[in-house]
């Protein structure tokens, strides 16, 4: 059920929640033609799982998009207006990402949407964002065929195609038989089929494959198959939440000496307290780390830190800069929505706390992303090699 809060975060921090104003609901085509107020505050759509299974992401892009509002509007907002922003919960679910996308696309006043955090929730409401000429920011979205489409759908995520040979590589490194789990969803599948592409064409050995269930609890029988072909790295396509409990199970089963790979999915806080103990030595792929020296990133992470009395993690930084970036891009166009995705298009340094300044290619990804391996350290996430 969507929930029918129309959150909205206010400036300086305030992070305040109200109900969402009445406004004229147009179609999409109307929307897209209808001017957009040149003063008042500017508003972007967030579709975000604030509920349900993957909530904690939700949260921790409240953290990156608060702290993001409060430099934007402490600094006198973008051209002298104020950004708010108008959540609306879809639990990351596709049937509830499409209403959500029809509300903002009818709502004039929105300029460019945030979201949704999983692929498939964001791909069902891409065609409502196309015929609405309104800007789909999926910093989260790895599938390849995300940014298909459509001429609106931008993202600074790093793609599958260049995601899976990545953790392919790590995995390697680790060890010589591999058992890999994926969850059972088109993300987990589509990831394990581009990871098995590369394994085979650089001769990998994979002893075991399977798919699980993102939201099971008792994985020791699909661990015991890999334990049984004599898999000495593990490789677990996955969130957190199923990343943590296969991490804590393998120990259980007898693969406590097996090397464990994991993308960048599982880069989060709750990995670590989930998997406890078991977690430790595991390693991953991510875009971002607080350790990285660059005095942007400094700046930031000791910001974040004195808010939040803790490290950001990838999606906290991936929030933040997807602010910023669509601010700038605001910043960059004449207000409308149509001038938002042509600032995006046009722009050639545009500035970024993941990349630093970056353009965007031809199909609307990152010029040239980077990518960091950390591993679990001492119950935290370090830099790989420190």
């Amino acid at each position: 059920m969507i929930s029918r809060r129309g959150l909205f975060t206010a400036a300086a921090g305030v992070g305040a929640t109200a109900v969402l104003a009445s406004c004229g609901r147009l179609s999409g085509d109307q929307a897209a033609a209808a001017p957009a107020p040149a003063a008042g505050p500017i508003f972007f759509g967030v579709s975000a799982p604030l509920s349900g299974a993957s909530a904690e992401y939700g949260k921790i892009w409240r953290t990156g998009f608060d702290l993001a509002l409060d430099e934007i509007n402490g600094a006198g907002g973008v051209n002298g207006r104020k950004i708010e922003l108008l959540w609306e919960d879809t639990q990351s679910d596709q049937k509830q990402s499409v209403p959500v996308a029809q509300k903002f696309a009818g709502d004039s006043r929105v300029l460019a949407e945030l979201g949704d955090f999983a692929s498939p929730a964001s791909m069902a409401a891409s065609p409502v964002y196309e015929k609405a000429h309104l800007v789909q920011f999926g910093f989260t979205n790895s599938h390849p065929d995300f940014t298909k489409g459509g001429e609106y759908m931008w993202s600074t995520s790093t793609t599958q195609q260049d995601h899976a040979p990545e953790l392919a590589e790590l995995a390697k490194s680790l060890g010589t038989k591999q058992a890999v789990y994926y969850i059972n969803t088109d993300w987990g599948k589509t990831t394990w089929k581009l990871y098995e592409e590369h394994a085979k064409k650089s001769g990998f050995e994979i002893v075991h494959s399977e798919a699980v269930q993102a939201d099971g609890s008792d994985f020791r029988p699909s661990l015991i198959n890999g334990r049984d072909k004599g898999a000495d790295v593990l490789v677990f396509i996955a969130y957190y939440q199923a990343a943590a409990l296969l991490t804590q199970q393998a120990k259980n089963v007898g693969l406590g000496q097996a090397k464990i790979a994991l993308p960048s999915s599982a880069y989060s806080p709750q990995y670590i307290a989930l998997g406890g103990e078991a977690t430790e030595g595991a390693q991953l792929i991510v875009r971002f780390h607080p350790g990285d020296p660059r005095p942007q990133v400094r700046e930031f992470v000791d910001k974040y830190q004195k808010r939040y009395g803790k490290q950001p993690d990838d999606f906290g930084a991936g929030a933040y800069d997807a602010l910023k970036i669509l601010a700038w891009a605001v910043e960059h166009s004449d207000g409308t929505r149509e001038g938002v995705r042509k600032a995006l298009l046009e722009g050639k340094d545009i500035p970024s706390l993941l990349y630093g300044p970056f353009a965007f290619r031809e199909d609307r990804r990152v010029t040239t992303p980077k990518s960091t391996r950390l591993v679990v350290k001492g119950g935290a996430f370090t830099l790989a090699g420190a």
